[in-house]
């Protein structure tokens, strides 16, 4: 059984590795876009690259944050999402990022289909709506969950003592 846990923890290592490398190629990529429409003038052009670049950015911080937390919750702490706590701890650490950058993309295809083709505005509508609707169910969620939490407070204790040892 140790072994199949060595296992799942290189694997998650593994994971965590290629997201923060898809991280920084994504953010590469942006500065790549970022810079060439600053350098190119600033027009309309460029300021459609850059909020192209700013969608990219959010991805990165996403795929970032998706490694961050794989690597926190499944390598370093060896956590088993079994408890409420820990199942709203890391559904959260995951759920903001998400949404933030669902935000930021539907901001982003805003802008854009405003500006190149009027007819995206209901695509980037139901960016914005997705972002809305999952927001409301982790806060759903996490008022739920709360109930839980009252029932099984020793829960709730030995989080807070494996967020020490990670300070």
């Amino acid at each position: 059984m140790k072994t199949l846990r060595r296992a799942f923890s290189i694997a998650h290592g593994c994971m965590a590795i290629l997201f923060a490398c898809a991280a920084l190629a994504l953010i590469v990529i942006a500065a790549k876009i970022g810079w060439l429409a600053v350098m190119g003038g600033l027009d309309r052009g460029a300021a459609q690259a850059i909020i192209e670049a700013v969608g990219l950015l959010a991805a990165a911080v996403v795929a970032l944050q998706i490694a961050q937390t794989i690597a926190e919750e499944e390598v370093v702490r060896d956590a088993h999402i079994s408890g409420p706590t820990r199942v709203r701890r890391f559904l959260s650490r995951f759920l903001v990022v998400v949404v933030v950058a669902l935000t930021i993309e539907g901001l982003v295809a805003t802008f854009k289909a405003a500006h190149e083709d009027p007819g995206h505005l209901v695509y980037a509508a139901s960016i914005v709506l997705a972002a809305g609707v999952l927001l409301a169910g982790w806060g759903l969620f996490v008022r739920l969950n709360r109930y839980a939490e009252e029932l099984e407070p020793e829960a709730m204790a030995e989080a807070k003592r494996e967020d020490v040892k990670l300070n």
